[in-house]
């Protein structure tokens, strides 16, 4: 699934990725800033957060891979009335845990995190973060106030990890009751207090594949690993080229393996060296290498977002990413080599791939 600024493509391959067929746009001329693919029931659903000038958000979902979608005829995502808010856009789509296959989270704009109990269709809000005493204090990154990461535990349905742009990491315990921040070692330089207890503007936060409590994020300037479930974080930003950046992706089976696309600065955000060049992980962020085998040598300056960079979940994982200029690339060797699977699309926001 590729969600891009002017609609949404499918990209299937028949061949253990070797090549892939495009079709879409579906949705077209709306923005598709989140898509998931849900593996839990017996038919996968894939999910889409569109946007649309005319009618505004919603969350379309298809049971046929894409064949056709529902669009619920009332919004999927509402604010209660006396919020006095309304719905921007829906910035992440996360399913449960397989314990409750029925459960899907969203992450909106403005900062707001929703449940749904029936596969994705509609959602309530949760309450307890809106009301959270910091709410009022949380800015806008420059995309926008928004609740980007939703990392549901894998195993514990009542523990949820949620990031956002800008007030960092929240946790929950406790199925949303509660929630404490989880930001302690992630440094916020544009603030006068450079260690605040909230504030930082994280930009996307991983799961390792092993371990649920590790975990690694990329923050506005900063790459940090936590080994305990988010409460502390180091720096593992030595050995990138820069420590600014939008992605962050931890590959699904083998631990301590993580992937990772840096940018110049947050005043320049363009790939550094202008090279196309990911970077990988074996060690939990000890040491780096780039990833260039079958990418672009000519200089190239589009970035990739936060969410335009993902693994699958084959036997030999794929990589997956997407740039601000419309291509895509795949590897089907967990990073080693890559092939073009789409160029020129409208400007790439998300990107996720499933074996189905």
């Amino acid at each position: 699934m590729i969600g891009t600024g002017k609609g949404l493509f499918l990209a299937t391959s028949r061949d253990d990725r070797v090549s892939w067929e495009l079709s879409g746009p579906h949705f077209s001329m709306t923005e598709v800033y989140s898509v998931a693919i849900d593996k839990r029931r017996s038919v996968p659903r894939l999910l889409a957060g569109v946007s649309s000038s005319h009618f505004g958000p919603s969350v379309a979902t298809s049971d046929d891979l894409g064949g056709s979608w529902r669009e619920p005829d009332q919004p999927p995502l509402a604010f209660p009335a006396d919020t006095g808010a309304s719905l921007g856009r829906v910035w992440q789509l996360a399913p449960g845990t397989s314990a409750e296959p029925d459960v899907v989270y969203a992450g909106a704009e403005p900062t707001a995190l929703f449940r749904s109990v029936d596969g994705g269709v509609s959602y309530e809000m949760i309450r307890s973060l809106w009301d959270h005493p910091h709410r009022k204090d949380w800015g806008a990154g420059f995309g926008g106030q928004a609740a980007h990461t939703v990392l549901p535990h894998p195993t514990d349905s009542d523990r949820i990890l949620v990031a956002m742009s800008t007030g960092g990491v929240y946790r929950t315990d406790d199925a949303g009751a509660s929630w404490t921040t989880g930001n302690t070692g992630i440094r916020a330089y544009f603030l006068p207090d450079e260690w605040p207890e909230f504030g930082q503007c994280v930009h996307k936060v991983a799961r390792d594949a092993v371990d649920p409590d590790r975990l690694y994020a990329q923050n506005h300037h900063g790459v940090y690993r936590s080994d305990d479930a988010g409460v502390t974080w180091t720096s593992i930003a030595d050995g990138l080229p820069s420590d600014f950046g939008f992605a962050m992706v931890a590959h699904p089976s083998r631990p301590g393996v993580i992937y990772n696309f840096p940018l110049v600065a947050d005043g320049e955000r363009f790939p550094v060296g202008r090279r196309l060049r990911p970077y990988r992980s074996e060690d939990a962020g000890a040491t780096w290498e780039p990833l260039v085998d079958g990418l672009p040598t000519d200089p190239y300056y589009a970035a990739v977002l936060r969410d335009a960079m993902c693994v699958d979940d084959a036997d030999t994982a794929g990589v997956y990413f997407g740039t601000r200029a419309g291509d895509v690339y795949a590897s089907r060797d967990e990073g080693d080599s890559w092939s073009l699977v789409a160029a020129h699309l409208p400007d790439v926001l998300c990107v996720r791939a499933a074996r189905v």
